[in-house]
């Protein structure tokens, strides 16, 4: 008699480990925000994103320092915070854009990406997420110009 050995094959149904872990970060940054209360948010909310920066491995991390001066510098109104484990920067508490880590969800490139309070309406059709895989002179002009638009 033969025996047939059948293998199952994990589906994807739901969500993934990563997206999980990131949710988790985010009802953790919820709950540190409103402990901390509204006045010491933009402080805090910087050191939480410049320690979550010095966690990432090199070729993110180098990125994400160059987004957070680029941001700083070109909108300087906006407040770091952390949103969903990742950085970001938001006006009056809703986030403008976010820097999301290659490694975090296992990709091939890390992404810049800008909620819908960000002001780029450009006609019918715009961007609102950009690969990034390094940032070169122009690539970081773009970038101030599109935070500076995004926060105004």
């Amino acid at each position: 008699m033969t025996t047939t050995r059948t293998t199952k094959r994990k589906s994807t149904v739901g969500f993934s480990e990563e997206e999980r872990a990131a949710m988790k970060e985010h009802a953790q940054e919820l709950k540190t925000a409103a402990r901390r209360g509204a006045r010491a948010a933009k402080a805090d909310g910087e050191s939480d994103v410049l320690a979550k920066i010095a966690e990432m491995a090199d070729s993110d991390r180098v990125m994400a320092e160059r987004i957070h001066a680029i941001v700083k510098a070109n909108a300087p109104e906006l407040s770091p915070k952390l949103w969903y484990g990742m950085p970001s920067y938001a006006r009056d508490g809703k986030v403008v854009c976010f820097f999301q880590t290659a490694e975090k969800f296992k990709a091939r490139y890390a992404t810049l990406g800008f909620n819908d309070s960000a002001s780029l309406d450009d006609g019918t059709m715009w961007p609102t997420a950009f690969a990034l895989t390094e940032l070169t002179a122009a690539d970081e002009t773009r970038i101030g110009e599109l935070v500076k638009k995004a926060a105004s």
